[in-house]
C-alpha cells in the first residue's frame, strides 16, 4: 500500500492539534484570536457560496445547452 504525505498531513492526533492551537495562541495572543477565526469562517463561507454558485451556473448552462445532432443510423452490410 503506497502512503501519501498529503494525506497523512491530515491524520492528526489530539494532542497535535492542542499544541498547533497553543503555539497559535502564543503567537496571535488572546484578543487576535476571535478575530483571525472570524475572519477565516468568513473566507470560508464565501468560498463555499462561490463554489456554488459555479456548479449552479454549470448545471444551468449544461440544461440550456442545445441538444447536439443524432448521430447517423449505423451501415448495415
Amino acid at each position: 500500500m503506497k502512503l501519501y504525505p498529503m494525506l497523512a498531513l491530515f491524520s492528526m492526533g489530539g494532542t497535535e492539534i492542542i499544541l498547533i492551537l497553543a503555539i497559535a495562541l502564543l503567537l496571535f495572543g488572546g484578543k487576535q484570536l476571535p478575530e483571525l477565526a472570524k475572519g477565516l469562517g468568513q473566507g470560508i463561507r464565501e468560498f463555499k457560496k462561490a463554489t456554488e454558485n459555479a456548479s449552479d451556473g454549470m448545471r444551468h448552462a449544461l440544461e440550456e445547452a442545445p441538444v447536439s445532432r443524432r448521430l447517423p443510423p449505423p451501415l448495415v452490410k
